[in-house]
C-alpha cells in the first residue's frame, strides 16, 4: 500500500482577481504533489478559497450584488487561473461550501461546550482588509502592521478562543518538532516575537457584518475567519467531531501546509492550539515560502505593476511561465518577476539550453542513424562524467524537493542539460560520423545523450509537464517513470526517435518589449485619462442634484428589444402602482431572466423617450467596471423607495 502524502495550499482570498505573485504558490504546490506522485506516494492534493469577511461583504455592495454572487465570481476566476496553469489538485475547497459551514458550525460548538471559546467583548484597533485586530503597541507609525493601512476603533460582543490556555503545549511541541515550522528564520521569528512573549485570547466572531457562517447557537454572531478559514484543511477531508470519514483517518494529518511567509502566524499559532482543543493530531510541517515582487516592489494595483499568469501564459506558453516561477524564486529570500527577466531566462535557458540540447541530439540520431538507437558499450572515460552527473542529479532534485527548495531542484535538472551539452563539445558527434571506424563510438555518444535527455524529461516532468511530454513524443518512447531513472541505461537499443520539433522559439527580446511597453503605457494613459474625465467634471450645487429621483423600483419583465442588439426592455415595479417601462442598453452583460426579480435603482423623474419603438419612462444605475457595465441592484429594499 503507498504511503500517503497530504499538501495544501493556504486558500486563496476572494477579494479579487490573484495576480501573478499569488500563482506561484499554487504552481509551487503542484510541482511537490506531481513529484511525489512520480514517487510512488499516495497524494491528495488541496487548494481552494476563503470567501467569507466584511471586505467581502464592502466589495459586493460596491458592485451591486450579493456576497455570494460576488464570491463564485471570483472563485471562478481563481480556480481558472489554477487550471489555466496546469496544476493538479485533488480538491478545490470552498468555504461557502454546504458541508464546510455545517462542521464549522459544530466545531465552533464544540469548542464552546468545552469551554475552550467563551463569550466577552471585544475593544480594539481592526483592519478590515487584513481582518485583524490589533493593540496600539502593535500598530507601526499608528497603522496596520502587516499592511501598513489605516485601523479604525471597533467595540462589539464577540467569541474568544483561549490561546492562553494551550500557549506552553504549543511551545513545547515547536521546540520538540525542530522542522514543524520551516525554514528556521520563521519557527524563530514565532517563537521569540510572538509564543513566548505571551498569548492574547483570539477574537472567534463578529457582529458588526453579516457575510459569514452564522454561530448556529448565536445567530447575532457569524464565525471569524481564523476558524472558518484554515479549518479548511480538516473539513476538506471529511473532519466532523460527530465522526470523522475515512478519507480523513487516512490522510490527516497534512504532510506540509504551503503557506505565504505573512500568514505563517496564523498557521504556527491559531491553527495547531485549534487543533489541540479539538484533540487532533497537528499537521507534520508548515513551510512559509518568500514572495514573489515585481522587481524590488510587491505587486500593488495602486503602483500599476501588476503581472497576471493568463497575460503571461498568453505570452510565453504555460510551461515557460511554471519554469520562471520555480526557477527564480529563492528558498528563504522574495524572489523577482519582470518582463526582462522572463524574456531572458526563456531564451538562455529554455531555448538555448534545453531546446537546443533536445534539437540536435535528435537531429543527429536522424542524420546518423536514420533515427535507430544504438549500443551503449563503446565507452570512452569521457562518458563518466555524464553518467555521473545523471545520478547525482536525480538524487539532489530529490533532496531539494524535500527540503522545499525548488529552485535549486530545477537549477539541478538545467545543470544536467548544460554538461550534455558540453558533452557535445567534448565528444565532437559530427567529427566521428566522418569514419566509419568510430561509428560504434558516434552510436554511444548519442545514446548517452538520449539517456541523459530521458533523464531530464522524467525530472522536469513536475516542473513543465507539457514540455516533458513533448520531449518524449520526439524520443518516441514511453520510459517514463521515476524508477527507471536510478540507473543510467534504461533506453531500448534498435528502437528508433522521430522527428526534431523546436521546444521553444528564441525570442525578440527588444521588439517584445517594445509591444509590452506600449499596452503598459496604453493602460496607464487609459487610467489617467478616466482620473482626469473624474476631475473635470463640471461641479453642481445641492439643488440641482435635488432634482434627481432616485427610487429603487423591481424587475417583473424583461425581454430583448427588436431590432436594437444592446437594448432590452425593462418592466418596474416602482411603488406607484402602476407599471414602469424602461428601455437600457445591458443586453451584451445580461439576459433577461437574470434581471427578472431584481431591485434596481432608477431615475423616475427623467423625461421619457422613446428607443426603437419603446417608450422608455426612465434609466436604471449602472457602473463601468474593468468587466464591462454592471447594474446596481439592492437587496431588502422596499419598490418606491426613495434613494438618498
Amino acid at each position: 500500500m503507498a504511503e500517503k502524502f497530504y499538501i495544501t495550499t493556504a486558500i486563496a482570498y476572494t477579494s479579487r482577481k490573484p495576480h501573478i505573485g499569488n500563482s506561484y504558490e499554487i504552481v509551487m504546490t503542484d510541482a511537490i504533489a506531481r513529484y511525489k506522485r512520480m514517487q510512488g506516494y499516495d497524494v491528495f492534493f488541496m487548494t481552494g478559497t476563503d470567501e467569507h469577511g466584511q471586505k467581502i461583504e464592502e466589495y459586493a455592495t460596491a458592485a451591486g450584488v450579493t456576497p455570494k454572487e460576488y464570491v463564485d465570481k471570483v472563485a471562478g476566476e481563481i480556480r481558472e487561473i489554477c487550471d489555466l496553469l496546469n496544476t493538479t489538485y485533488d480538491k478545490f475547497i470552498r468555504t461557502t461550501d454546504a458541508d464546510h459551514e455545517k462542521v464549522i458550525q459544530k466545531i465552533f460548538k464544540k469548542l464552546y461546550d468545552q469551554g475552550d471559546i467563551y463569550k466577552s467583548e471585544y475593544e480594539g484597533l481592526y483592519c478590515t482588509p487584513c481582518e485583524s485586530f490589533w493593540t496600539p503597541s502593535q500598530l507601526v507609525d499608528g497603522k496596520c502592521p502587516d499592511c501598513g493601512r489605516e485601523v479604525h476603533a471597533e467595540k462589539e460582543s464577540a467569541y474568544f478562543l483561549r490561546l492562553s490556555k494551550y500557549q506552553k503545549q504549543l511551545e513545547d511541541f515547536i521546540e520538540k518538532n525542530e522542522h514543524f515550522i520551516y525554514p528556521e528564520a520563521r519557527k524563530k521569528e514565532m517563537l521569540n516575537n510572538f509564543i513566548k512573549p505571551g498569548l492574547q485570547d483570539l477574537c472567534v466572531s463578529r457582529t458588526s457584518f453579516k457575510w459569514g457562517i452564522p454561530v448556529d447557537f448565536d445567530p447575532d454572531h457569524v464565525v471569524y475567519v481564523w476558524i472558518d478559514a484554515l479549518s479548511n484543511y480538516i473539513t476538506g477531508i471529511g473532519y466532523d467531531p460527530d465522526g470523522s470519514s475515512e478519507m480523513y483517518k487516512k490522510y490527516w494529518p497534512a504532510d506540509v501546509h504551503i503557506i505565504g511567509k505573512d500568514i505563517v502566524r496564523f498557521h504556527t499559532i491559531y491553527w495547531p492550539i485549534m487543533l489541540m482543543a479539538l484533540g487532533e493530531p497537528l499537521p507534520k510541517q508548515v513551510y512559509g515560502h518568500p514572495w514573489l515582487l515585481f522587481g524590488e516592489d510587491k505587486m500593488s494595483k495602486s503602483r500599476g505593476n501588476v503581472i497576471y499568469a493568463d497575460e503571461l501564459c498568453d505570452r510565453f506558453g504555460v510551461d515557460a511561465v511554471r519554469y520562471y516561477l520555480l526557477s527564480e524564486m529563492p528558498h528563504a529570500s522574495d524572489g523577482g518577476i519582470t518582463y526582462e527577466t522572463i524574456i531572458e531566462r526563456y531564451n538562455s535557458d529554455l531555448a538555448n539550453t534545453l531546446g537546443n540540447l533536445v534539437n540536435r541530439t535528435i537531429a543527429m540520431q536522424n542524420k546518423y542513424f536514420n533515427g535507430v538507437i544504438q549500443s551503449g558499450d563503446y565507452t570512452d572515460p569521457l562518458d563518466d562524467g555524464l553518467k555521473a552527473m545523471a545520478a547525482k542529479t536525480v538524487a539532489d532534485v530529490e533532496k531539494c524537493i524535500n527540503e522545499y527548495r525548488i529552485a535549486d531542484a530545477v537549477d539541478a535538472v538545467m545543470n544536467l542539460a548544460r554538461r550534455s551539452n558540453k558533452y557535445i563539445d567534448e565528444t565532437a558527434p559530427w567529427a566521428l560520423a566522418k569514419d566509419e571506424a568510430n561509428k560504434a563510438r558516434l552510436g554511444t555518444v548519442l545514446y548517452n545523450l538520449l539517456e541523459s535527455i530521458r533523464i531530464i524529461s522524467v525530472l522536469l516532468s513536475p516542473f513543465m509537464p507539457e514540455t516533458a511530454k513533448a520531449i518524449f513524443a520526439q524520443m518516441n518512447c514511453n520510459l517514463d517513470t521515476y524508477e527507471s531513472i536510478k540507473t543510467f541505461g534504461g533506453l531500448e537499443a534498435g528502437a528508433s526517435v522521430g522527428t526534431p520539433t523546436p521546444l521553444f522559439s528564441r525570442i525578440d527580446a527588444e521588439k517584445m518589449l517594445e509591444e509590452i511597453h506600449a499596452e503598459i503605457e496604453a493602460k496607464k494613459k487609459a487610467a489617467e485619462k478616466a482620473e482626469d474625465n473624474l476631475v473635470l467634471l463640471p461641479e453642481i450645487a445641492i439643488d440641482d442634484f435635488a432634482k434627481v429621483e432616485l427610487r429603487a423600483a423591481t424587475v417583473t419583465a424583461c425581454e430583448p428589444v427588436k431590432k436594437a442588439k444592446k437594448l432590452l426592455k425593462l418592466t418596474l415595479n416602482d411603488g406607484s402602482g402602476k407599471p414602469r417601462t424602461v428601455a437600457s442598453g445591458i443586453a451584451q452583460y445580461y439576459k433577461p431572466e437574470e434581471l427578472v426579480g431584481k431591485t434596481v435603482i432608477v431615475v423616475a423623474n427623467l423625461k421619457p423617450a422613446t428607443l426603437c419603438g419603446v417608450e422608455s419612462a426612465g434609466m436604471i444605475l449602472a457602473a463601468d467596471t474593468a468587466d464591462g457595465v454592471k447594474v446596481v441592484f439592492l437587496d431588502g429594499v422596499e419598490p418606491g423607495s426613495k434613494i438618498r
